[in-house]
């Protein structure tokens, strides 16, 4: 679910697109996402704050990098390995490697 409220708070910025996008075409393109037969949908239970609580130290997370931390000790909580983002702040977790799904 973080992903999910990330993208939400991306795509509708207004001062990040000229033209953002409406909570109507979220809602719209997280369903068509959450169609996918491979699409899962993370969530995690209290034991979850440690990890994330040891990510927030060992990337010196603050601001809102602490957004990055909860993903990725999402990621770190779920045996996750690699992420698909265009974000480069995720290179303080090594154990986490990244892929930008915008390039080759």
């Amino acid at each position: 679910m973080h992903c999910l409220v990330e993208f939400a708070a991306v795509v509708t910025n207004a001062r990040i697109w000229q033209v953002p996008s409406t909570p109507t075409h979220v809602q719209q393109q997280v369903e068509a996402w959450l169609e996918c037969p491979r699409m899962q949908v993370l969530a995690e239970d209290e034991a979850w704050w440690t990890m994330f609580c040891d990510c927030l130290a060992s990337g010196r997370a603050s601001g809102g990098q602490v957004h990055d931390a909860r993903i990725a000790s999402c990621c770190r909580y779920h045996g996750v390995t690699e992420l698909w983002t265009a974000d480069r702040d995720f290179g303080r977790y090594p154990w986490l490697s990244t892929r930008n799904p915008l390039i080759d």
